[in-house]
């Protein structure tokens, strides 16, 4: 978050959405830059930090409620904050793990952790009864058309077939609308990752859709647009993800 400040700036300044979901912010509470995002009218900051690793964040311009953190990871990483919006709906911001470099949970207990993670969220999920968005980097692409190349990343963390199966139970828990794939419908393709390693990313285009946003079907009835912000991904020091904007008529 420190390191990339002002492509977040660049970004609130360009596209000003009423609230915006970080992750990975990998800074303590105390070492966030509130000052900046308060410069730019974000007076309402929610952050759930921690040194080095994870963390998330929301940042708004209207007021929210009911601040709460949900340890699915089971082992006090900051992967999750929760809050209400003044209508009532509950607004989840998530970071899911990567899951490591091998689909073995024996072999990778790091893939048995991530799929664990999910796990604990399905359960979350049943109980729900509240309308509810959720948003964060899932680190899992279900579709083929959500990759480069599905054939060539079937035993890839992000796409193997055991994780594709655990996001769609969870997608099922709630009935919960993938408004990426509302607004965009397959068989077209969409990314919003696109690895670090390539020399042109954009060339060899090789990305995959890590990113997601979800609604609860009521509360996606009231989805009025969905943005995928590609350019962001040219930025000076990007990240490897790009921004999503989803507009709701609340």
């Amino acid at each position: 978050m420190r390191a990339r400040l002002d492509i977040v700036e660049r970004f609130l300044t360009e596209m000003a959405p009423d609230i915006l979901c970080l992750q990975e912010i990998k800074a303590e509470n105390g070492a966030f830059p509130s000052p900046a995002f308060r410069a730019l009218g974000y007076e309402t900051l929610i952050l759930n930090g921690q040194k080095m690793h994870h963390g998330v964040a929301i940042i708004s311009r209207i007021p929210l409620s009911e601040d709460t953190r949900n340890d699915w990871q089971d082992n006090g990483e900051a992967r999750h904050i929760g809050v209400r919006l003044p209508n009532g709906v509950r607004l989840e911001n998530v970071y899911i793990p990567a899951g490591g470099d091998m689909p073995d949970r024996e072999q990778n207990p790091k893939f048995g952790q991530k799929l664990d993670f999910l796990g604990r969220m399905i359960r979350w999920s049943e109980a729900l009864r509240e309308p509810s968005i959720i948003v964060g980097d899932f680190n899992i692409a279900p579709l083929e058309c959500d990759v480069w190349g599905h054939k060539e990343l079937l035993n890839v963390v992000s796409h193997t077939p055991i994780e594709v199966e655990t996001l769609k139970a969870l997608q099922a828990s709630h009935d919960w609308v993938d408004l990426g794939r509302h607004f965009i419908p397959p068989p077209e393709r969409l990314y919003t990752w696109w690895s670090y390693r390539a020399k042109d990313w954009a060339a060899s285009d090789r990305g995959r859709r890590l990113d997601h946003m979800w609604a609860s079907p009521d509360v996606a009835k009231a989805a009025a647009s969905h943005q995928v912000h590609r350019e962001c991904r040219d930025w000076g020091k990007p990240s490897d993800h790009i921004p999503l904007v989803t507009e709701f008529a609340f």
